[in-house]
């Protein structure tokens, strides 16, 4: 009688004992071992080592890891070009955060990664017919309930409410959606705001310096018309935005450019704003420029001839944000302060290193040596500020905050008059490092030693 099998652990069922023949080897007359791959091709277990998907793979993943590694060893370089700077490399003092940030790092240093978007952007819209404004409504991520709400807002309404990059207005006008989130969530309360711009006004001027401050209205305050009928944020955005250029205009002295671009675009024909752009056109650097030297010396710009030159094409800032690039169309101008020459310089920078603009002397020019620390509007300014002003230097107003003693001390020292412009959306929110208690005691203290 066999032996009973021995139970299977944690059952009551018994099984056969079942005895399996050792496998066959070369050392007891069995064949070695073969790879799929090697055997006929009628054989039922063949399997090729590289099929042609696969082969098709290999050389597509060939492409996309040596492709950018390629590029980069001829000298291609990342770019931004989402109207943002590039991610900077984690450090590894962050703990987990370096991880976490370790992947927008590399996404943004890939090489031909605008060229990658563009080609997917037009494959999404070319080939599957997908608009960019079928993600209307699509939202960036929630704004936190704050216990006071600015504009307005109850924690009620603010609930859930969702700020977008981008807004997409009547037509094929876009809109940055920072216009309306710095607003709705600012990083300083509106009393804040003015209370540093005036401390910044009165660190200039103790030193004996001239301060003039200009706000270059945002496109949803300059061209409401085109947004859409209703848009998260509207309410607190709008109300805040009022409050904001009542009391930066009557109490920090601001010069309120909102009526000069009203009639200039009314000249022209034209908003001065373009729809794919958040920045103002020439036509707005100029009703700056004008602006500026009027408030420095009345009747200087009577003399001033402005005729329109040619048609120039400038990237937009906008579309990017969707996965595509396109190129908006401005008119250039000649200015001839005497009435005679022109003198106009259109100069690329964007004054993260500054800029410094000197011209000869003469009728219609402002004579004091100045300092303007900018933001991007100001490079449509810029050309006419070379033609008025013997002796400009600008700077931006991140690179002045990065350091400002130092940026104090090399570029405003000498100045007699300093200059300031700034976009609406970054001061009425208190986005600016130009407000920091810290940025404003920097720069009057070295002014302070440096009096004029």
């Amino acid at each position: 009688m066999p032996e009973p099998a021995t139970p299977f652990p944690g059952t009551g069922y018994r099984s056969a004992v079942v005895s399996r023949p050792p496998p066959l080897t070369p050392a007891n007359g069995g064949l070695p071992a073969t790879p799929e791959a090697w055997l006929p091709n009628e054989h039922s277990l063949y399997r090729p080592r590289h099929s042609r998907r696969q082969r098709t793979a290999l050389a597509c993943a060939l492409v996309f890891f040596l492709a950018p590694a390629m590029a980069f060893v001829l000298g291609v370089r990342p770019q931004p070009f989402e109207n943002r700077d590039l991610q900077a490399f984690p450090s590894p003092g962050d703990g987990w955060g370096f991880f976490t940030s370790f992947p927008e790092w590399a996404s943004d240093h890939l090489p031909l990664r605008e060229a990658g978007v563009d080609a997917a952007s037009g494959v999404s819209t070319g080939l599957f017919g997908d608009s960019p404004e079928s993600g209307r409504g699509t939202p960036s991520g929630p704004v936190g309930i704050d216990p006071q709400v600015p504009g307005g807002q109850n924690p009620d309404e603010q609930r859930d409410t969702y700020y977008p990059n981008m807004i997409f207005g009547k037509g094929d006008w876009l809109y940055l959606g920072a216009d309306v989130s710095n607003k709705c969530k600012p990083d300083l309360e509106l009393d804040q705001v003015i209370g540093a711009l005036q401390r910044l006004r009165h660190v200039v001027e103790s030193s004996g310096r001239r301060f003039e401050l200009v706000i270059a209205p945002d496109k949803s305050t300059a061209v409401p018309e085109n947004l859409p009928a209703d848009y998260a944020g509207k309410k607190c955005a709008t109300e805040l935005s009022g409050r904001f250029w009542n009391r930066v205009t009557s109490e920090a002295g601001a010069v309120d450019l909102r009526t000069e671009l009203a009639r200039t675009a009314a000249r022209v024909g034209h908003p001065l704003y373009g729809p794919n752009d958040t920045h103002w056109t020439y036509e707005g650097g100029l009703t700056m420029t004008y602006a500026l030297a009027e408030q420095l010396t009345p009747g200087v710009t009577s003399s001033w001839e402005v005729n329109p030159g040619a048609l120039s094409e400038w990237p937009a800032d906008l579309p990017p944000l969707l996965g595509r690039s396109e190129q908006r169309e401005m008119r250039k101008y000649e200015l001839a302060p005497d009435g005679e020459t022109n003198r106009e310089r259109y100069v690329a920078s964007d004054f993260r290193e500054p800029l410094r603009l000197t011209g000869t002397s003469g009728t219609g020019t402002i004579a004091e040596r100045t300092g303007l620390i900018a933001d991007s509007f100001t490079q449509f300014a810029s050309p006419f500020l070379a033609a008025g002003f013997q002796d400009l230097l600008i700077v931006h107003a991140e690179t002045v905050a990065d350091d400002p003693a130092a940026s104090a001390a090399q570029l405003l020292a000498d100045r007699e008059v300093v200059m300031v412009e700034l976009a609406e959306r970054n001061v009425a929110g208190g986005e600016t490092p130009l407000l920091r208690n810290d940025v404003i005691e920097a720069i009057g203290g070295v002014l302070a030693q440096n009096p004029r």
